[in-house]
């Protein structure tokens, strides 16, 4: 598993923070940019940010590459709607070679994994032998959700913090959970105002809202110093 910040709105704060006073000023953005100060932006976009106006953020965006991780945890980052995605296309790219994620519940049992591997092993080996019959396109029917695949993705500050809220939670899949723990990494580097108090809602709210579902356990490593 890799994660990549590929490229992000270099002055996002200063540019939300502009754009979030330019509702309450005369001015335009363009000139309070050019009177912006950090003391000023963390004004001008942190009341707006703690009253739960997050529309403000939209401005700023963010492109991760996330490399070898499962089919399983794309199908689950795709139901973020308000993103754009490129995945590598098991239609035009030859997947001849046993290339899969093993889950860490599997991987902690010696015979699980065995058992698991012989399987992928058998799956392969159909596949490799139907990409010499059919097209590349009807032989992918039979890979697994384990394959590893690498897909690029862009959200906007704000559709990341509803991403953090849902996948840093520790009721989230465990691969998808690590790799949201270091997109909110990448992006503290990158905007560590905007996205100081991201990540589940434990830290970013204060509170679960799973009610008898919550684990009880209120993720305090994320909070940022």
């Amino acid at each position: 598993m890799r994660v990549t910040l590929l490229s992000y709105t270099k002055d996002a704060e200063r540019l939300c923070a502009s754009a979030a006073h330019s509702c309450y000023s005369e001015k335009g953005a363009s000139e309070l940019m050019e009177e912006w100060d950090e003391a000023k932006g963390k004004r001008w976009l942190g009341s707006p940010l703690s009253s739960g106006h997050h529309s403000v953020i939209e401005h700023a965006s963010y492109t991760f590459s996330i490399e070898g991780v499962s089919r399983s945890l794309t199908h689950q980052l795709v139901r973020h709607r308000l993103a754009s995605f490129s995945q590598l296309s098991q239609r035009y790219v030859n997947m001849k070679d046993a290339d899969y994620v093993v889950p860490a519940s599997i991987a902690a049992d010696p015979e699980l994994e065995s058992r698991y591997r012989e399987l992928m092993d058998r799956i392969w080996e159909e596949y490799r032998y139907l990409s010499k019959k059919v097209p590349a396109e009807d032989a992918r029917y039979v890979l697994p959700n384990a394959c590893t695949t690498n897909i690029t993705v862009t959200m906007n500050a704000r559709e990341l913090w509803h991403f953090f809220e849902l996948r840093n939670c520790r009721r989230a899949q465990q691969e998808i959970r690590e790799v949201a723990d270091e997109m909110l990494r990448l992006a503290r580097e990158a905007s560590p105002f905007i996205f100081r108090n991201a990540g589940p809602p434990c830290i970013s709210k204060g509170k679960c809202p799973e009610g008898k579902m919550s684990c009880g356990k209120p993720r305090t490593e994320l909070k940022q110093a």
